[in-house]
């Protein structure tokens, strides 16, 4: 299957073959926006008040959320470590003109990551969907570009962690997306062919680390930030959300 020329919803949909099945977190399993786009808005207002100048129409920008305070797929937001988005604030703050001190010090009195347990919104029933991969005899991984604390947090207060078999998280140590690293890690620690492995995620970044692991099925979501016309020549399917898995 080559990408542009996602399969037929009967066939596409189905993860027969399928032993091991990746998931992204923030769009994917979880409201992407409710978690993530009133902390662009937070700390703008918070930069604000340690700097005596607004910037929340630059940070913004440079975080790559429209003013209605959604999340553009290919923004840096979309798919980037906490610890590169906390530099490219300082970055931003530098070149407006405050001194790397000033600026560090800003950047460490606003910065406070979102809530993973009162803003995780989960976008299907979980532990149903996962429940019933494992009952089908396949595994259930997690990859995702947030740090590993909060990734954990929110798995444990979801109450899926027991169902999930692997986790890659952006601050563990290798190439995040879209590289292909992570899906690559996962396969080798839980045993599996990437022949036998299925990607699922919101952000051309997340089908594209697929695609250069060489995983057997892409699935696209439109939960998140991506749209149809981003996905779609990535995607060997493109689904409303995960729950449609359910719906099979």
């Amino acid at each position: 299957m080559t990408p542009g020329s996602p399969k037929p919803a009967s066939e596409s949909e189905s993860l027969a073959g399928i032993e091991l099945v990746i998931f992204d977190k923030d769009g994917t399993l979880i409201d992407f926006h409710a978690m993530w786009g009133g902390w662009v808005t937070d700390l703008g207002r918070d930069l604000a008040l340690a700097t005596g100048s607004p910037i929340g129409e630059a940070l913004r920008r440079t975080m790559g959320v429209d003013a209605s305070g959604r999340v553009l797929a290919h923004g840096a937001l979309a798919a980037t470590p906490m610890a590169r988005l906390r530099e490219l604030v300082v970055e931003l703050l530098r070149e407006r003109g405050s001194s790397a001190t000033d600026a560090e010090r800003a950047v460490a009195s606003a910065w406070r990551p979102p809530d993973p347990l009162s803003l995780a919104h989960p976008l299907a029933d979980l532990d149903a969907l996962f429940s019933m991969l494992r009952g089908a005899g396949r595994r259930i991984a997690v990859a995702t570009s947030d740090d590993r604390q909060p990734t954990a947090a929110t798995l444990d207060g979801l109450g899926i962690s027991g169902l999930v078999d692997g986790i890659v998280c952006a601050d563990d140590g290798m190439p995040v997306k879209p590289a292909p690293d992570m899906v690559l890690h996962l396969c080798r620690t839980l045993g599996v062919d990437p022949s036998r492995t299925a990607m699922i995620g919101d952000t051309p970044a997340d089908l594209l680390m697929g695609l250069a692991a060489g995983v057997s099925r892409r699935i696209g979501v439109l939960s998140g930030v991506g749209t149809r016309g981003n996905l779609a020549p990535l995607a060997d399917a493109i689904l409303p959300s995960i729950a449609s898995l359910l719906d099979r």
